[in-house]
């Protein structure tokens, strides 16, 4: 079998860099230059990509030696039916280490056709390294790097306000872009640059905070044999990601007329706030894993799918979302319904076997910022308390307990806090319990035993999750509380 390049597949590298992309892994692959690719075939975006790899260790030497070829395989639910779609990636023109090539890193700053400025290194990757300098080959930190190279051009160009870049980060931190050009600045700064190198940052780039969604499980490793049966070449780059894709970005008419985004059919939204947006995605898709986990598990489920799939805790988790969490969010009814739907559609995947162990993770952390702000304010609004959120809080103060039915379960979070666990669990009281975990406000931001009879119904709940079980439990639960 042929390797796959461009000889080969027939595909010409003749695209002008449009696009400096900051990462080579699985989700810009799968995201970002998918997009790219659609733009070019479909709106006559004509952008090619030149990644450069953030880190010392990457994969662009296995990009370069199929000249920025790949296939993404795409697998889902969609409107209730399965989805499976391939496509060739073409959009990369090449790959750059600036820790082997610094000069053709630096060299990128002086393409005339150059517009896009596009990062995922993590959320650890937008950050400041004091210890980074201007003459540094290559510098630690991304922002450096970017810094570095937009002074170059600055210089190159002569201050040209025409060639200033559009910035658009996509690394899962809120106001990423905001961040990003603050830290820039910084090192302007730090490193004496002249005052209209600053303000030419400021006035002729435009940074755009974002938030990116779609499950990408990446190189499919044990079943590659399958993926490659279905391609002419041999392919060492293939990419598999679920159907849903999310890109809110911040911006303007200007943003739209310099990418087509409407003249492709994907769900990529340019908005002046998207503040409401990541509220959504929070509360709703993080919001339903997290709710779901511990109470998921007590049940005895294994998988997302399974818990979706299941009669009960499939029915649980759709009517916590439909009924307690959306009714809180400042969006219209008609996008937060269409929104969760697709959220379901994502944990029916029938291509992605999503652990519930992977995702309990911190849970009380993750519980604080993604159920709790739910819990309190249907609350506030309504003067009670939701039945389901409620009794899915219970079911994270039993998880935490350790073990169920002489099984250990998969907690997994800082040391302090189990051993916190450790001891409330040593108390025989159910009101105790719950009291003393509710108060923790090391954990809730706040103390919970003053939210009008949380305390005693998480008491109640817990005693009804021990003595008849999750199922059986709920059911009594439910008619004590009297919220259907």
């Amino acid at each position: 079998m042929k390797t796959l390049n461009r000889k080969n597949a027939g595909i010409s590298p003749d695209l002008p860099i449009k696009v400096i992309q900051f990462g080579e892994g699985n989700f810009l692959r799968a995201f970002v230059d998918y997009v790219i690719d659609k733009l070019n075939e479909q709106a006559g975006f004509n952008a090619g990509v030149a990644v450069v790899q953030p880190i010392s260790s990457g994969m662009i030497d296995m990009l370069n030696n199929q000249d920025g070829l790949y296939n993404l395989f795409m697998r889902g639910i969609k409107n209730g039916k399965e989805i499976q779609e391939k496509r060739t990636i073409s959009c990369i023109q090449k790959g750059i280490n600036p820790y082997q090539d610094y000069n053709q890193y630096m060299a990128l700053a002086e393409e005339e056709q150059l517009q896009f400025v596009i990062s995922n290194t993590t959320e650890a990757g937008i950050s400041l390294d004091d210890k980074d300098t201007l003459e540094a080959t290559p510098h630690n930190s991304f922002p450096a790097k970017l810094t570095a190279l937009l002074y170059k051009r600055f210089q190159y160009f002569k201050g040209d306000k025409n060639k200033g870049l559009t910035i658009i980060p996509c690394e899962l931190i809120n106001y990423n872009a905001d961040t990003l050009k603050e830290i820039i600045l910084k090192y302007a700064e730090l490193w004496q640059l002249k005052m209209e190198f600053s303000d030419w940052i400021k006035e002729s780039n435009s940074f755009h905070n974002t938030l990116v969604d779609r499950i990408v499980p990446g190189y499919p490793r044990e079943d590659i044999k399958k993926y490659q049966e279905e391609l002419e070449m041999e392919d060492k780059l293939v990419v598999t990601a679920e159907v849903f894709l999310l890109w809110v970005i911040e911006g303007d008419e200007r943003l739209k007329e310099k990418i087509p985004f409407d003249k492709i059919d994907e769900n990529i939204l340019v908005v002046k706030d998207m503040q409401p947006y990541r509220t959504r995605k929070v509360r709703i898709l993080n919001g339903a894993h997290t709710t779901m986990v511990p109470f998921s598990i007590l049940y005895g489920n294994e998988t997302v799918k399974e818990t979706i799939d299941n009669s009960f805790t499939g029915e649980f988790v759709k009517e916590a979302v439909f009924e307690e969490i959306n009714p809180t969010l400042s969006l219209s009814q008609e996008e937060l319904d269409t929104f969760s739907n697709e959220v379901f559609d994502r944990f029916r995947n029938p291509f992605i076997k999503h652990q519930l162990a992977s995702i309990a993770l911190n849970s009380i952390s993750k519980f604080k910022v993604r159920v709790l702000p739910s819990l309190l304010a249907y609350q506030k609004k309504n003067n009670v308390l939701p039945l389901r959120l409620t009794y899915a809080m219970a079911c994270l103060i039993r998880f935490y307990r350790g073990q169920w039915k002489g099984k250990l379960l998969p907690v997994k979070d800082d040391v302090q806090i189990i051993d916190f666990f450790q001891k409330v669990w040593e108390q025989h009281s159910y009101k105790d319990i719950a009291g003393d975990v509710l108060q923790k406000s090391e954990f809730w931001g706040e103390d919970l035993t003053t939210i009008p009879d949380l305390k005693k119904q998480i008491a109640n709940a817990l005693e009804l999750i021990e003595n008849k079980g999750v199922e059986q439990g709920f059911s009594v639960f439910s008619e004590e509380l009297k919220i259907k």
